[in-house]
């Protein structure tokens, strides 16, 4: 486990983006989406991916580019899909190579935090209507969280800082040392 490769988990809508890009300004890192690199890699939105190419070959190539960030020798704060945890043994491969951070967020605050606006990027709510959003946010929660779960810093609330995520890194840095 590296403590200078933090790698962010947790639901669509968490603040996995939102916190990882204050959190690297804080501490001088680099910040990567993993949803980012795989559209560059690809030269195609996510949304396109899953719709042109399936899920499982989006699944696939987001194991590959995961590996590929965590293998980097550079400190960083990386900020993955909901998803990527939750398949390929990818939660192993983010403990061993990184620090993993589970943004535990309650689900009434996620759903105010995915607007429509947001709804339309995301390839697994495309086209649903606002109950069969918040089913399926609720499924989805329920069979990730097992993944979550195995993250090495747990952040549950509302209001998830990078101030507690510093004070929880910085505890793990002195364990560490």
């Amino acid at each position: 486990m590296n403590p200078n490769k933090i790698v962010l988990v947790g639901m669509p809508g968490s603040g996995k983006s939102t916190l990882g890009v204050e959190l690297a300004k804080q501490l001088g890192f680099s910040f990567y989406d993993l949803d980012t690199l795989i559209e560059q890699r690809e030269k195609s939105g996510i949304s396109d991916i899953f719709s042109a190419k399936g899920e499982g070959y989006f699944r696939k190539l987001e194991s590959a580019v995961l590996k590929g960030v965590l293998l980097r020798d550079e400190s960083f704060i990386l900020a993955t899909g909901g998803g990527a945890p939750c398949f390929n043994e990818n939660m192993a491969l983010i403990n061993e190579h990184g620090l993993s951070v589970y943004l535990d967020v309650p689900l009434n605050q996620i759903l105010n935090r995915l607007t429509s606006n947001q709804i339309e990027i995301r390839p697994l709510f495309a086209g649903l209507e606002t109950g069969e959003i918040i089913l399926k946010l609720k499924n989805m929660y329920f069979e990730r969280q097992k993944y979550y779960e195995k993250a090495i810093i747990k952040l549950r609330g509302e209001d998830i800082s990078t101030e507690l995520l510093i004070s929880e890194w910085m505890r793990i840095l002195k364990i560490k040392s």
